[in-house]
């Protein structure tokens, strides 16, 4: 007879395992020592243990399902309550059991983290779904359709919730999409009526600025280039096949016209400036004859000077007020030497100039006379009087004499 711990084999070779409960069969061994037979059923207990921790390193590191893990853990239990094996068989029944508390536990963390995900995943679709509602109503086409683009993916990436739930919100999602897409199809297709629009406009600018290019009608024709580009740049955009091909003509069209404007212009602001130079040397001297001396040979050299000015053509704008002002000042000293020259010869104005004179001189002895009375009599106030009127009339009469004076030459 053996026995250990965990077991014996009787004289008859009956093998035995002990536990908690007492003794069992486990089996029968007859072809060799109680050693060997004790040793042949340990053998067969470690491999429950193998088993064993093959199963609580699966449930501690992999994501075995709670269900799949009890249907090992009964299996095994199974195994052990029935094992024909000798060994610890009530630890591995409590490392069973330990191990159905964990199963239990990761299922309960499973479903926490479960429905944790599922609670991101609703406030992130939520998320989503507000974000797509606020987006239907831009107008920023491109960024916002773009966007729109993005947060499919991201739902796509993002964990299904209950049916309801997400089917309640999918709905939101699709119509916030469908809703941006409508009113960019009508925002689009205005648009594409507004640059059919703006194409016949511009067609048709183009074809008057190509018919207004060979024109010599300077003035009137930029102005109306100016009125065209006008109505260019209210026109709006053409489609863009469109577009530089229109601009092109229009463009075009100008630049031909304004480059023969410039030749011309050019051409003409040479001879202007050479005409400028010439009316500058007769502006010079004409205004030799100033001061008059002579107004005849003035008056006759000035009305040469300026038949041959009018002969000059124009000269440049911004010179002109310059040049002819010279001219102006020199024709301005001979009328007024005009004048001086009448008022001088005149015999009314002599006339009128010697009377005034005459009575003044009247009323100047008369008051002189009047103030040696004045004096004889004692009457000091009243001679101070007319000492006073006398100044007075005697400064008119000093004028008056030099107004006579100036028509004696």
């Amino acid at each position: 007879m053996s026995s250990d711990p965990w077991g014996r084999v009787d004289e008859t070779g009956t093998v035995y395992v002990r536990t908690a409960d007492g003794e069992r069969v486990v089996g029968s061994w007859q072809a060799g020592s109680p050693e060997e037979a004790l040793a042949y059923f340990e053998r067969k207990y470690e491999g429950l243990v193998v088993e064993i921790g093959l199963l609580e390193r699966r449930v501690r590191t992999t994501d075995l399902a709670a269900k799949d893990a009890e249907a090992a853990i009964a299996h095994l239990r199974e195994q052990v309550d029935q094992a024909h094996a000798v060994g610890d068989l009530d630890a591995l029944s409590k490392r069973l059991d330990r191990l159905v508390r964990t199963v239990e536990e990761r299922r309960e963390e499973r479903k926490a983290r479960k429905a944790k995900q599922s609670e991101e995943a609703r406030a992130a679709k939520e998320k989503l779904v507000a974000e797509a509602e606020e987006l239907a109503g831009s107008e920023q086409w491109r960024p916002a359709g773009e966007r729109l683009r993005a947060l499919v993916d991201t739902w796509k990436g993002l964990p299904r919730l209950d049916r309801k739930t997400d089917d309640e919100l999918w709905h939101r999602f699709s119509h916030a999409r469908s809703a941006f897409s409508k009113r960019r199809k009508a925002h689009f297709a205005q648009l594409d009526a507004q640059r059919e629009e703006a194409r016949k406009v511009k067609e048709r600018l183009a074809t008057e600025a190509e018919s207004l290019a060979k024109s010599t009608d300077w003035g009137p024709t930029a102005a109306r280039y100016r009125d065209l580009m006008a109505q260019w740049k209210a026109a709006g955009r053409a489609q863009r096949e469109h577009e530089d091909a229109l601009w092109s003509r229009f463009r075009g069209a100008q630049d031909v016209f304004f480059a023969a404007r410039g030749e011309v212009f050019a051409e003409r602001d040479a001879e202007q400036a050479e005409n400028l130079k010439v009316k500058e040397g007769l502006a010079e001297e004409a205004e030799k004859l100033v001061p008059v001396t002579d107004l005849k040979a003035a008056r006759a050299a000035f009305r040469a000077v300026n038949e041959r000015w009018e002969a000059v053509g124009h000269v440049p704008r911004d010179a002109r007020p310059k040049v002819e002002g010279r001219m102006h000042a020199v024709e301005r000293a001979i009328q007024e030497a005009e004048e001086a020259e009448w008022r001088r010869t005149n015999p009314e104005a002599r006339a009128r100039a010697a009377g005034l004179t005459g009575v003044l001189q009247d009323a100047v002895d008369k008051l002189r006379g009047q103030i040696e009375r004045a004096e004889a009599a004692g009457s000091t106030a009243r001679a101070d009087k007319l000492r006073r009127e006398l100044e007075g009339r005697q400064a008119l009469l000093d004028q008056a004499r030099k107004g006579l004076e100036e028509f004696s030459g």
